[in-house]
């Protein structure tokens, strides 16, 4: 049992350090220096967190502090800042230990955000299963959908009368067409086509 805890402390550690930032970005140019403050927060927790294979992906840095490190632009970082660090597993989640106003303004109004969008999925979930456990309660009676589909198809062959009657109709409009084609075909073989057509009579000159 002792063994176990050990494990389960290693794997959440949970420590605050204060972070110096001016040294690592003295000798970077102006417009580099958020940027190497960002960097060195990182590599000074893969160094303190005991990151073996030393990958600055695993570090996980708070929207909020990354908003505190970019507060005064990328050429004016803070010189210092004091952080909170929670390891779980191979990841490390750092933020800020304490934020300005103007951020835990901000903070609040997203939290609250997130606490309403959670009862509207709670509420919704709510009402689908009581319509669930509704329907299921019902006895099965037909529905109106399936009565008018009765008295559509009074055959019961599973296709409407409607349909019937209108595939009917086209099959009786195909065949007279076929009928009447066949009929102009036997009129043309039997007059012969075009050469043997009357030809218009010649009017002859009287002779006076």
């Amino acid at each position: 049992m002792a063994e176990k805890k050990k494990t389960e402390v290693k794997e959440n550690l949970e420590r605050e350090y204060v972070i110096p930032l001016r040294e690592k970005s003295r000798p970077v140019p102006r417009y580099k220096k958020t940027p190497k403050a960002v960097k060195t927060v990182k590599e000074f927790l893969v160094r303190h967190m005991k990151i073996r294979d030393r990958d600055l992906k695993k570090i996980k840095i708070d929207p909020f502090l990354n908003e505190i490190l970019w507060f005064r632009g990328i050429k004016k970082h803070p010189h210092k800042i004091k952080v909170k660090v929670i390891k779980k597993g191979d990841i490390v989640e750092v933020s800020a230990v304490e934020l300005p106003k103007y951020l835990e303004f901000k903070k609040k109004r997203l939290d609250k955000r997130e606490t309403n969008a959670q009862e509207i999925a709670e509420k919704k979930k709510t009402l689908m299963q009581k319509a669930k456990e509704s329907l299921q309660a019902q006895p099965k009676a037909d529905k109106p959908e399936e009565k008018k589909d009765k008295d559509k198809d009074k055959d019961n062959d599973g296709v409407e009368d409607k349909v019937e009657e209108k595939e009917k109709q086209k099959s009786v409009g195909e065949a007279a067409e076929k009928q009447a084609k066949a009929k102009a075909k036997e009129i043309k073989h039997s007059t012969g086509g075009k050469a043997k057509q009357k030809t218009a009579p010649v009017r002859k000159a009287l002779s006076r």
